[in-house]
């Protein structure tokens, strides 16, 4: 097990939501550590709906998800949070009253007074191709992310896909790779054009396959994959060699192991009281998307509401000696001092 780094707060899911908590939490002078299973900040914001206009922000007549989400970054600078992002939550151990242990499945563990689940509807879990077999090789020949580029040196890879993750993994990773194939159900891709003229260069040059098609059947033992069946659009079937399929096919949104933490779920949410939007173990939070509780909203501005109040609660845990006199940024010299504007 790692050494375990210690924070007041953890924050699972770096969201909208999950990023105002790291806001209201710091005036308040908690620090913060966010994980999220997705390799960028945002959530659902940037991942699904980066240029789609948000009309509801109290203020801001109208802004993108990725617009949203750089303003909230930018508003939290001063507090300085720390994101380990690409790593899920697994487990959420109770060690003190309150003080929690939570591992992620990269090895990581912390120990905080303070949990915020601020998951949106759960953890973006990669979506399965519809090949046969295919949970024998996971793990171990099919992976649904990249963890750490090295692994996969000297491998005789296909990657399946056509959007960024496809193109992007396909020209970062080719350098190191034995080989690379790339497989697509259609020679028309929805990726960065940049990307796809570096991909179809690469592909002239000889220096790797690009295949139009889909794979039908997996080939190998023991977990260990030896080659790909690929049907293509003109009914041919051919054979791509590999030891290691990399299937990009976009995310859907599972509770994932949110049902394993020892929280209080009604119908695959977790339900909190209104006064801070605790769940049913104290010192444990729910804000956002992922909660409920009589006349909830899933409204981003709700969710920001909910984190102010979960920060008042939040400072009795991590502060219980000291009485928290509420303040007003806009007439607090103390307050203004933490966010640099005095």
């Amino acid at each position: 097990m790692s050494e375990a780094i210690k924070t007041d707060v953890l924050i699972i899911g770096a969201g909208p939501c999950g990023l105002f908590a790291v806001f209201e939490l710091g005036l308040l002078d908690m620090k913060t550590h966010l994980v999220d299973i997705l390799d960028k900040v945002g959530g659902q914001c940037a991942e699904l709906y980066p240029e789609k206009p948000i009309y509801d922000i109290p203020g801001i007549p109208f802004v993108t998800g990725q617009g949203l989400t750089e303003a909230l970054m930018e508003q939290i600078k001063p507090f300085k949070p720390t994101f380990h992002l690409g790593e899920m939550v697994e487990k959420i151990e109770k060690i003190g009253d309150p003080a929690f242990r939570v591992t992620t499945d990269a090895g990581k563990v912390f120990e905080c007074k303070v949990v915020v689940i601020s998951a949106g509807g759960g953890s973006f879990q990669p979506k399965r191709p519809p090949v046969p077999g295919i949970e024998a090789y996971e793990g171990t020949s099919v992976f649904y992310a990249v963890r750490k580029m090295e692994q996969f040196r000297d491998r005789d890879i296909l990657i399946v896909g056509g959007g960024d993750s496809a193109l992007d993994w396909t020209l970062n990773l080719h350098p190191i790779a034995k080989s690379v194939t790339l497989l697509h159900r259609r020679d028309d891709f929805r990726a960065a054009p940049h990307s796809v003229e570096q991909m179809r260069a690469l592909v002239a040059a000889g220096k790797l396959d690009l295949k139009i098609g889909q794979v039908t059947t997996l080939e190998g033992d023991g977990g260990k994959l030896s080659g790909a069946h690929v049907k293509g659009n003109d009914n041919a079937m051919s054979r791509v060699t590999c030891n290691t399929m990399l299937p990009f096919f976009g995310l859907t949104m599972k509770l994932g192991p949110v049902a394993n933490w020892g929280i209080e779920l009604e119908n695959n949410l977790i339900p909190v009281e209104t006064s801070a939007f605790e769940t049913s173990v104290p010192g444990i939070f729910a804000i956002g998307d992922i909660n409920t509780y009589p006349g909830k909203l899933k409204l981003i501005l709700c969710g920001f509401h909910e984190g102010s109040l979960m920060a008042q609660k939040a400072h009795r845990y991590v502060y219980p000696d000291k009485r928290l006199v509420f303040q007003y940024t806009t007439s607090s010299t103390s307050l203004q001092k933490k966010l640099g504007v005095n």
